[in-house]
C-alpha cells in the first residue's frame, strides 16, 4: 500500500463531510451568528480599551 494516493484510486478512506440541507431558519441564523460575533468583538475591545486606561492610570 502506498502512502501517497494514486490518482485512480476512488476509494474513500475515514470519514466523508455530508452535505445537510438548508433548513427554514437558516438565514435567519446566519444573521443572529454574525450579531453574536459583533458584540463578542465589541465587548472585547470595550474591555480591552478599560483595561488598558486602568492600568495607565
Amino acid at each position: 500500500m502506498s502512502l501517497f494516493p494514486i490518482a485512480g484510486d476512488r476509494r474513500r478512506r475515514g470519514a466523508t463531510r455530508r452535505r445537510v440541507p438548508a433548513a427554514r431558519g437558516a438565514r435567519f441564523d446566519r444573521w443572529l451568528d454574525r450579531l453574536v460575533d459583533a458584540a463578542v468583538i465589541i465587548a472585547l475591545l470595550v474591555g480591552g480599551i478599560a483595561l488598558v486606561l486602568t492600568l495607565l492610570r
